[in-house]
């Protein structure tokens, strides 16, 4: 057993050193941004209730796709912009990337797509400078017609979450960190 989690815990951080929080391009940056904007109208398609929660969140981060994988060892890693409100509405502030580790029963492989939305100012600078790590503690909630009434802010953090494509079979536990990067 231990051989697999030693080779597992090895191929995972492989599969996450070549990965750098912001694109390399600047078109690589503008097709992020156009994608985060289509999947913030996937998402309230799927729950319209969801643009008041946005609209009253200090900021929130966009992931449009998040690209997950495991067999007893897992990981996830995906891109993402940061917005900010601002007076007028808010504003592309910086870019992201988020990766999960999980370890526990998990077989499969899946996208999806992630919006965490920030209660606070000072949960935004929290996130900006790596000090908010997403445990089990923070459930995220299925994106659906109706689910943002009942979604809530657990310690200024709510996530969202729309499968893409996949299957991910999963009974483990885990946590998110993320990086920033200036805009």
């Amino acid at each position: 057993m231990k051989a697999y989690l030693l080779c597992g815990s090895s191929l995972l951080l492989l599969m996450l050193s070549g990965c750098s929080t912001a694109p390399r391009s600047q078109a690589d940056r503008e097709i992020l941004e156009k994608e985060a904007n289509v999947t913030i109208d996937k998402f309230k398609a799927a729950d319209p209730g969801l643009q008041g929660f946005i609209d009253h969140a200090a900021g929130y981060a966009v992931f449009p796709s998040i690209g997950k994988g495991g067999w007893v060892l897992g990981g996830a890693y995906g891109r993402g912009i940061l917005y900010e409100q601002r007076p007028g509405g808010a504003v592309a502030t910086g870019y992201l990337d988020t990766t999960h580790a999980t370890i526990g029963l998990q077989w499969g492989g899946q996208t999806f797509s992630e919006i965490v939305c920030l209660e606070t100012g000072e949960a935004v600078s929290n996130l900006k400078y790596g000090k908010v790590k997403i445990s089990g503690s923070v459930s995220a909630v299925a994106a659906k017609a109706g689910a943002s009434a009942a979604a809530h802010y657990s310690d200024s953090v709510a996530v969202f979450t729309m499968s893409e494509a996949g299957l991910m079979l999963e009974g483990a536990v885990g946590g998110q960190k993320f990086g920033f990067l200036p805009k």
